[in-house]
């Protein structure tokens, strides 16, 4: 009996010291956009300790792909899971993740006939609104940004266009 309870609460030490080890993912964020003039969907990754620190952390958009939305990367892609594992393993610096609704078909660019102006948003409301409520670094050399699909196109879009952010 002795064995078994020691067992118990050597794994219980163990589950709970993984468990604040582990980032938060919240798949609930909005922001309302002028330039879109509608609600604009948002998921965010939070690094371990976030909430009991004070520093600034830098920061990677990841887009998704055609057909899906801000919810993609936390469902199908499991960036908890793996943001985390990189973490905890030093393959990655603590890092916010941003995953923003690129819209069923914008390609995250502006349309030629003006119709959608996710560009627009994405540069004068979306960053700078994001980056006010989270502690992100606010420079060139620690925000990243990357996609899948049609977001890889909107990451390398955005990249070279607007390579001083």
């Amino acid at each position: 009996m002795k064995k078994f309870l020691l067992l118990l609460l050597t794994f219980q030490c163990t589950v709970f010291s993984s468990f604040a080890q582990m980032g938060t993912v919240d798949t609930s964020h909005s922001i309302t956009s002028k330039i879109l003039k509608r609600e604009m969907s948002y998921s965010v990754y939070l690094p371990p300790g976030y909430n009991e620190s004070n520093r600034s952390y830098p920061v990677l958009y990841l887009l998704h792909g055609m057909t899906g939305d801000h919810t993609d990367w936390v469902i199908k892609g499991e960036v908890g899971h793996i943001a985390d594992n990189a973490i905890k393993h030093g393959e990655a610096p603590p890092m916010i993740i941003i995953m923003p609704d690129g819209l069923y078909d914008a390609f995250y660019i502006n349309n030629y006939d003006g119709s959608i102006r996710w560009e627009d948003f994405f540069h004068e409301e979306f960053i700078p609104q994001v980056e006010q409520k989270f502690r992100i670094k606010q420079d060139r050399n620690t925000r990243a940004i990357s996609g899948l699909s049609m977001g890889g196109y909107g990451s390398l879009y955005h990249a070279i266009k607007y390579k001083d952010m």
